[in-house]
């Protein structure tokens, strides 16, 4: 029997890790599917042979990708190229909408099956996108209950199997056990903070959420903080940063969940982050920042009044978001001093974001993904 090929393609961290968790389903339901695409480390040790590291070059916004644009168009057609001399019997597309819808659109010209997994956010930009699916895409796989409903009622064929990050998240250390592997105190509060996985969200972000914590840390003097590194981040661009704060700051490449589910709370980044923020039940708030022309251009286009992907499962502003010309520090310390000095503010933020688990669907997402993308081949 001829060996099937898929190609696959994920650009940013978040991506790169549900793709991987795809990839090992599917390799249980056929080991000899041969896997190739874009993509970062993760889906390369799953056995991806990648023609470029995508996630190297993850950027946020029009002045970022315009600078990047002839790196993009290289990585794009070269793609095409590939798949042209391969015949892949399915391509993968993971979120990344910028970059795969075009893809999407080239590939089908191509006479291509293209799966695309995790859906672009057009919830959050209108249903202009809608036509280039139904026109590129032989499946849509969502990962929220509520996306499901807008491609029925615009007739694409698309399946909800629930958010991969219900496997992803575990748990293996008590707060007791987790502050003594950090040498820290258990009963001083702990605050995380999770800048973005990008190079230029976390130089945005970064100083902002230190400048938040300066003001926290003077009312209260016994708090701790950890900064939640991402790999795909400069290291210097966090210990520039933390060595000129002149606080009590360690920095984790590891143990993120256990950090996030024992921290008091959490400065986040828009992004999954805040969903797996929100499963750990971790109160938190939503700092955001981007150039002033990417912001233009995304407040003139975006449709709805929240960034804060907690906010949007929830369909209402759930956890407070400080974004672009808010995302000041006092503000910020403001709201997370008042978050933890009030405790029944604090309790009904716990208990509102335990909920957020309904919308997420049931654990085996990936498996389910993997069954849907060979029913395709």
């Amino acid at each position: 029997m001829e060996q099937k090929k898929i190609f696959i393609v994920a650009g940013e961290v978040s991506g790169d890790m549900h793709a991987a968790s795809l990839i090992k389903e599917l390799k249980t339901l056929n080991p000899s599917i041969k896997f190739m695409g874009l993509g970062g480390k993760r889906m390369e040790e799953q056995g991806v042979h990648l023609f470029f590291d995508l996630t190297k070059i993850a950027v946020v916004g029009f002045t970022e990708i315009f600078k990047n644009l002839f790196l993009f168009r290289k990585i794009f057609y070269g793609f095409i190229k590939n798949a042209e001399r391969e015949k892949p019997d399915l391509i993968i597309l993971v979120d990344y909408p910028g970059f795969n819808l075009r893809l999407a659109k080239e590939l089908k010209k191509r006479g291509f099956k293209i799966l695309y997994y995790i859906s672009p956010q057009i919830w959050a930009w209108g249903e202009k996108r809608i036509k280039i699916i139904r026109q590129n895409v032989d499946k849509m796989i969502v990962l929220f209950d509520f996306e499901k409903e807008i491609y029925q009622k615009n007739g694409i064929d698309v399946e909800f199997v629930g958010h991969p990050l219900l496997d992803s998240i575990e748990l293996n250390l008590s707060k007791d056990e987790f502050a003594k592997s950090l040498s820290i105190q258990n009963k001083n509060p702990i605050i995380s903070l999770l800048p973005g996985s990008r190079n230029n969200e976390v130089t945005k972000i970064l100083p902002i959420m230190i400048n938040s914590a300066k003001l926290i840390y003077e009312e209260f003097p016994q708090t701790q903080f950890l900064v939640l590194s991402s790999s795909n981040v400069d290291i210097n661009a966090y210990h520039n940063f933390i060595k000129e704060s002149h606080l009590p700051i360690r920095m984790l490449d590891s143990q993120h969940y256990n950090a996030i589910a024992n921290s008091d709370l959490a400065l986040v980044a828009s992004g999954t982050a805040t969903l797996e923020t929100a499963i750990l039940k971790t109160p938190m708030i939503i700092v955001y920042k981007v150039s002033f022309f990417t912001w233009a251009y995304a407040k003139s286009m975006i449709k709805i009044p929240y960034i804060g992907l907690v906010n949007v499962v929830a369909r209402r502003q759930m956890v407070p978001e400080f974004v672009q010309f808010k995302a000041r520090p006092g503000l910020i310390a403001r709201e997370a001093i008042s978050i933890l000095k009030d405790r029944e503010k604090y309790n009904n933020l716990r208990n509102e974001l335990s909920q957020i688990k309904m919308h997420l669907g049931s654990p085996g997402a990936s498996k389910r993904t993997a069954e849907i993308a060979l029913s395709l081949i």
